[in-house]
């Protein structure tokens, strides 16, 4: 296991930028899409050819729907005009035709919209915009880390703090850097707040020292003039989560397969979209998910490549998340069905993330990003040399896999079945390459106090209880962290979760530790200290949040709570 990245800066395994593969792909740029054009066009023929009309009129008719009631700034300025032509075309030509002359029809039209959405979908990766970003948002960003920390703007000229020093990136670094000899990395992150595509970027580029990687951002972030300019040119491709017509999500699969393909490696949320509870991802999507399995059995086919696709698991740890207040609101909304005031997404706008970057600059609180174990496409681990081993440790080729009748073949329904078992797989390492910090298991251990002490009430009666009516006893909060750290201890040893160091401490250190970093700078403190040193929470539904980290291990059953030192004061 590589140390963090306060021990090790690594160099960049590819020095000139001209030869990352991204670059490379933006330079080929028009026949990449016209790759994506004819790969989706092929396909959705052949799985449509008795009802392509019927997939035109609804794509047609929920894009006209969505140009109506959900139309955003980024919209091409002839986005209705488009698609009106296009519906006009499919009525007027189509109908009343013989058989051949409405086929030749739709699929003009079903090529014209693959391109539309494929010239929307692939971005740039320009060389000049690239070199500035770094430079430009590495220096701003260390100013604001010496003016935050000593709280004076005066530091912004004369501080030696850099970012990297609050980024802890642990795991299999050195393996992750010598896979991209022998293949195409897909790294899967969890997905927690709007800042980790930035933060993991950074970390990759600036301490793993790897070329850029190809990554999905959401056409909604294009609506803000400079991010749009610079997601434009930086690799990013675009993701209308709008649109949900299979023409688009096949051209957008295609593309990310035809990447893969290309050796251009990939980092996407397999999430799909922000953790709104706060726990760990146990539901993936598998669209893109199944682009990497697909673009491995097309390698497979091709006669003498031995190149393989590498899935890298990651797991980002926060001790405070921006939009936790927004993201819990939502999940309970959306689980219990009750009626919650709606909160405002503080992530979205400008001044609230300028604010939260002063915040996380100006405090202690550092990430933690830890690299796990690269798999192949089947969920086998693989060594530094890119060769797979199952369970058992017996060496294995991923070709065979895809093996019928002695040949490669495609199939799609093993292939949806390897996606299947691949997502299984990468849940259950986000659970192992987890990284407990001391915040996760003192909101674990405060909340699952607060749900025994009312044994009768529903997860939704408890947060409605009053969170200024309950106190939880200093000795009471040690002896319940000391039985979680006794069964932590022996999980870490077995392998299966991680422990930040500070999790080594004396007791009394690790509660203290946990209650000054959870959800610092939110209006309402999840756990704060009264004047007797007792703790307190001003906002259950946010501790709920944080408690949840580590919900799925259901620690809770190594606490014995009859003891008599484990009580919870309600103040009547």
């Amino acid at each position: 296991m590589s140390k963090s990245n306060n021990d090790t800066l690594y160099p960049h395994i590819i020095e000139r930028v001209e030869d990352w593969p991204i670059y490379r792909l933006s330079k080929d740029r028009t026949e990449f899409i016209r790759e994506i054009d004819a790969f989706t066009f092929n396909r959705l023929v052949s799985r449509h050819r008795k009802d392509l009309p019927d997939v035109l009129v609804k794509t047609i008719y929920n894009e006209r729907i969505r140009i109506k009631e959900d139309p955003w700034k980024v919209d091409p300025p002839n986005e209705r005009s488009f698609w009106n032509k296009i519906s006009s075309k499919l009525i007027k030509k189509s109908l009343d035709k013989r058989d051949h002359e409405a086929k030749e029809v739709a699929e003009d039209i079903l090529q014209k919209i693959i391109h539309r959405y494929s010239e929307e979908i692939v971005g740039t990766f320009q060389l000049n915009t690239f070199r500035f970003a770094q430079r430009f948002l590495t220096i701003l960003f260390n100013r604001l880390l010496n003016a935050a920390v000593d709280k004076s703007l005066r530091s912004l000229w004369r501080g030696r703090r850099q970012l990297y020093e609050r980024l802890n990136v642990t795991g299999e670094v050195d393996k992750v850097r010598e896979l991209f000899k022998h293949g195409t990395v897909v790294v899967v992150p969890t997905h927690f707040s709007n800042l980790d595509s930035i933060l993991v970027g950074y970390a990759m580029d600036q301490i793993m020292g790897l070329p850029s990687f190809s990554y999905g951002a959401g056409l909604n972030l294009y609506n803000f003039g400079p991010a749009a300019y610079f997601m434009n040119r930086l690799g990013a491709y675009r993701v209308d989560r709008r649109k949900k017509n299979s023409i688009y999500l096949e051209t957008l699969k295609t593309m990310s397969n035809l990447s893969i393909q290309r050796g251009v490696n990939s980092l996407f949320f397999p999430g799909g979209t922000r953790s709104r509870s706060g726990a760990l991802e146990s539901d993936l999507k598998m669209g893109l998910l199944g682009t990497a399995v697909e673009a491995q059995r097309a390698l497979c086919q091709k006669e003498g490549n031995n190149q393989k696709v590498f899935i890298v698991p990651m797991v980002i740890g926060y001790h405070f998340v921006l939009e936790a207040p927004f993201l819990i609101e939502q999940y309970l909304r959306s689980t219990g069905k009750e009626h919650y005031i709606r909160l405002k997404d503080e992530g979205q706008s400008v001044r609230s993330w300028l604010r939260f970057i002063w915040r996380f600059f100006s405090t202690t609180s550092d990430i933690t990003i830890s690299v796990g174990k690269p798999m192949d496409i089947l969920g086998n681990f693989v060594d530094m040399q890119g060769q797979s081993y199952d369970q058992f440790g017996k060496e294995i080729d991923v070709k065979e896999y895809f093996i019928n009748k002695g040949k490669v073949t495609e199939d799609r329904q093993r292939e949806e079945e390897y996606t299947k078992l691949l997502a299984e797989r990468i849940v259950e390492r986000y659970h192992i390459e987890n990284v407990v910090l001391s915040s996760h298991l003192i909101a674990y251990a405060v909340f699952e106090m607060l749900v025994h002490e009312n044994p009768k009430l529903d997860l939704y009666g408890i947060l409605r209880l009053p969170d200024d009516d309950y106190i939880f006893p200093m000795h009471a909060v040690q002896e319940v962290v000391e039985q979680l750290l006794a069964k932590l201890q022996v999980m870490e040893t077995e392998g299966k979760i991680k422990l930040a160091p500070v999790l080594r401490q004396p007791v009394e250190t690790v509660i203290k530790d946990g209650v000054k970093k959870l959800g610092v700078y939110h209006n309402e403190k999840p756990l704060k200290f009264n004047k007797e040193g007792n703790i307190m929470s001003s906002n259950f539904r946010v501790l709920y949040y944080y408690h949840n980290r580590l919900n799925s291990y259901h620690l809770d059953k190594y606490v014995n709570w009859k003891a008599s030192e484990i009580e919870v004061l309600k103040i009547d």
